[in-house]
């Protein structure tokens, strides 16, 4: 199948629910301004409060278009009952060439730069990002928007590299800028539970055109004026509660192998909050065993056998050590 033509467009996709923010940006406490050079910035919670509602509308322009995030009460996780409910009509588009925050973005040096990753499906046009090979797709729109998790205003040069790679002008794109401390921002992170169990699995070298859906859940995490444990409290919510279900087109051995490599709990890193280990390592993401970053518990359904396969587990005493 070829998805260059034959899928829909992310950025196409995502316009409507990008307006819709802009529209009802009083409403959702937000910020929008333009830089000198006409792009558009939507601030979700540097100079601004921004929310709950703000972070989950923020989730699904994440995944282009083709996702929905929904907030839902629990009683089975005793002290933290919200949780964000993630599915996707696409999963592999949605989370891969959209979600992943993937796109480098980076600007001057010392203290001043400006260093960050990108989300969103502007990727999906401008982003030199060898997976987009792999998944055959690219997207193709007069307009572009990306999420930034970051807390202070991206430099014009900054708009003006993402606009190029994305062949439009600055003034048809929108930066959504999500700060790590901020409620929007510990939204969109957590509802990025899906999207680690993609990714894993893209680790794992198993079939992306054999992952037919899935969907997933973690629990709001409560945020923290300090990055590093605003950090942490975002990923411990997807390590140690995170949970996920994905239906794929394999045979049982296939299915079961990935079900027991997928949870959080398989890697040798696993067992403390995720700020412990950062500190740890010196605060080098590459020093970290990347098949940590994935969800507590899963279950894989093999759409051939109708057999599912569950691994992994909810640890609630660490999601508590995490979250106070």
């Amino acid at each position: 199948m070829d998805n260059q033509t034959s899928s829909p467009s992310l950025n196409t996709l995502t316009g409507p629910l990008v307006e819709y923010l802009v529209s009802n940006a009083t409403a959702l406490r937000l910020g929008i301004s333009e830089l000198d050079n006409g792009c558009r910035i939507i601030d979700a919670g540097i100079n601004v409060p921004g929310g709950l509602e703000a972070g989950r509308l923020i989730a699904e322009i994440c995944m282009g278009g083709l996702g929905t995030v929904k907030l839902r009460a629990s009683t089975n996780f005793r002290n933290w009952s919200w949780h964000l409910d993630v599915h996707s009509t696409n999963p592999v588009l949605a989370c891969l060439a959209s979600q992943y925050a993937g796109w480098s973005l980076n600007h001057g040096e010392g203290k001043g730069a400006f260093n960050a990753l990108g989300s969103g499906p502007a990727r999906a046009i401008g982003s030199s990002e060898a997976l987009y090979d792999e998944l055959a797709y690219r997207d193709v729109a007069d307009k572009a928007y990306i999420v930034v998790e970051v807390d202070k205003l991206p430099p014009v040069e900054i708009a003006e590299k993402i606009a190029e790679k994305c062949g439009i002008s600055p003034s048809a794109l929108t930066i959504i800028l999500t700060p790590t401390s901020s409620l929007a921002g510990s939204v969109q992170v957590v509802a990025r539970v899906l999207e680690t169990s993609l990714h894993k699995a893209h680790a794992l070298h198993f079939p992306l055109d054999k992952i037919i859906d899935g969907a997933g859940s973690a629990p709001v995490c409560p945020p923290s004026k300090d990055f590093l444990t605003a950090m942490s409290r975002t990923n411990d919510s997807i390590l140690f509660a995170g949970q996920i279900q994905l239906f794929v087109d394999a045979s049982d051995d296939d299915a079961r192998e990935l079900a027991n490599k997928l949870p959080s709990s398989s890697s040798n890193d696993y067992g403390r909050p995720f700020g412990e280990i950062f500190k740890d390592v010196g605060y080098d993401f590459y020093k970290i065993d990347p098949m940590l970053f994935s969800p507590a518990r899963v279950a894989v359904s093999s759409l051939s056998t109708g057999h599912t396969f569950h691994a992994g587990k909810i640890d609630l005493g660490l999601l508590d050590k995490s979250f106070n």
